[in-house]
């Protein structure tokens, strides 16, 4: 192929989150977050403290080796690289007035690198790492008072870095609030589990903050450019029955709502219904709907999966892994960790969000988790891992097909573009990068760094601008 729908400009590259890369969770005046107490992922028990056994501790030490990472990365092409920023190193308990300049210093440094070798920052503000004392004594999102310390973090934020970074993230997958809510909300869960009310209450206090940091960034860094992220998931009938769209519409009006109001600057109505019918009354002042007219720039999201619905309660089940439930899809396979693979789903998703909201698009995750084994070729240590490049082949070839549907998507950054540990399990070996880490599920390894097959791959695909994709 010689011709590509990508567009010039298209921005590739990857991304990462902190508490799974970093490492460093007490160095230079770093608090701990949620994730330290955290050791086995989201379905995993919460530890009172850190423990040794909690691979994110330590991570892959990108705290101090961001530099060698960075460079493999310009290596690939990258023209933007999507981090985000450990709250709890900027702010260690969440609630101070004055933040920690340790912490501003080293994303300054950071900044440094990718400035130097011209990769465009994509930063997200609080992905999964609400600081732990922020959880420990506000309980979490559902304490109006976090919405006061998130503005004052992304404000923080904003006064240091907006003339570096024109892409920001708000939330990392505001949905997945009320699936994982210690994860996602910093909310203590008692046994019993969390009472709905206080659920959706923490879902509008994030909303409202993340509404409040659009606006601030206006002001402060009025070049900026503000998304919201949420994780995507197509949704398919298991049969033609009309009961079974009705069950699809009611489960993708569960995530939609997030885009809804980010991109419209209210409630929608079938929202609203689910609250009178759950009988929940959530505090909404004044004030906070004024707050939500501050609509995003653009929408940015991840996809891993698809699955499928039915209003069959003996057809009901839930797909293994499948962080927002749902029905295994029988026409589809899955990943070792039960993840249905389904490229088409992402063009899909792309028109879906498009068609609705007309707000450029953003693939900020995307990849295949799997148990890589690291071998040598010609001298060279690698992994030969063609799965993963037929993942992402197959999947960017979707991509291209929403761009030619007439889809505005700025760009794709490949999940876990280096290997770090997995949120969802805390393990090493579920690996997604293009760049081999030696580091195992017991903690040993050198932290050496090797280059895959698709590291060579992904780095033809930017070079082509998708031209080398095989359709």
């Amino acid at each position: 192929m010689t011709t590509t729908p990508f567009p010039d400009g298209f921005l590739w590259g990857g991304a990462t989150a902190a508490n799974q890369i970093e490492g460093a969770y007490d160095e230079d005046g770093k608090g701990y977050s949620v994730q330290d107490v955290m050791p086995r992922g989201i379905s995993g028990p919460r530890s009172e403290r850190p423990t040794p056994d909690n691979l994110k501790l330590v991570g892959i030490d990108h705290y101090h080796r961001y530099a060698e990472d960075i460079a493999l990365f310009a290596e690939m092409g990258f023209s933007v690289y999507r981090f985000s920023i450990a709250w709890s190193r900027i702010f260690p308990n969440g609630d101070e007035t004055e933040p920690n300049e340790a912490g501003l210093a080293f994303y300054d440094r950071v900044l440094d690198e990718l400035e130097k070798h011209g990769i465009e920052p994509l930063v997200t503000i609080s992905h999964y790492e609400t600081p732990l004392h922020l959880a420990e004594q506000y309980g979490g999102w559902t304490n109006r008072a976090l919405i006061g310390f998130y503005e004052r973090y992304a404000r923080t934020l904003f006064e240091r870095f907006g003339s570096r970074v024109k892409y920001w993230l708000t939330f990392n997958e505001i949905n997945s609030l009320l699936h994982a809510p210690f994860m996602s909300g910093g909310i203590p869960i008692p046994e019993g589990g969390v009472p709905e009310q206080q659920l959706y209450q923490a879902m509008h206090h994030e909303l409202v903050a993340s509404a409040r940091a659009t606006r601030i960034a206006r002001e402060v860094a009025p070049e900026a450019r503000v998304g919201c992220m949420v994780l995507s998931m197509p949704i398919y009938p298991l049969s033609p029955s009309p009961d079974d769209a009705v069950a699809v519409m009611t489960a993708d009006h569960g995530n939609l709502v997030y885009g809804d109001v980010h991109t419209r600057g209210a409630y929608p109505g079938y929202f609203l219904r689910t609250l009178r019918e759950k009988g929940i009354e959530l505090d909404i002042t004044d004030e906070d709907r004024d707050d939500l007219t501050n609509t995003v720039d653009f929408v940015s999201f991840s996809y891993y999966m698809s699955i499928a619905e039915t209003a069959d309660p003996e057809k009901r089940g839930s797909g293994e892994g499948n962080i927002m439930g749902g029905v295994p899809n029988p026409t589809l396979e899955a990943s070792e960790w039960g993840w249905q693979i389904d490229p088409v789903g992402l063009r899909l998703v792309l028109n879906q969000f498009w068609d609705r909201w007309q707000k450029p698009l953003f693939i900020v995750e995307n990849g295949l988790g799997a148990r890589d084994q690291l071998v040598e070729v010609d001298g060279e240590k690698t992994v030969v891992d063609d799965y993963r490049i037929q993942y992402l082949n197959d999947h960017l070839v979707q991509v291209g097909e929403a761009l030619e549907d007439g889809v505005d998507v700025l760009g794709y950054t490949s999940w876990g573009c280096i290997d770090i540990v997995s949120a969802s399990t805390a393990q090493l070996s579920k690996r997604y990068g293009f760049i081999y880490v030696d580091r195992d599920d017991d903690g040993t390894g050198s932290l050496d760094r090797y280059r895959k097959k698709s590291f060579h791959w992904y780095a033809d695909v930017i070079r082509t601008n998708g031209a080398s994709l095989t359709r």
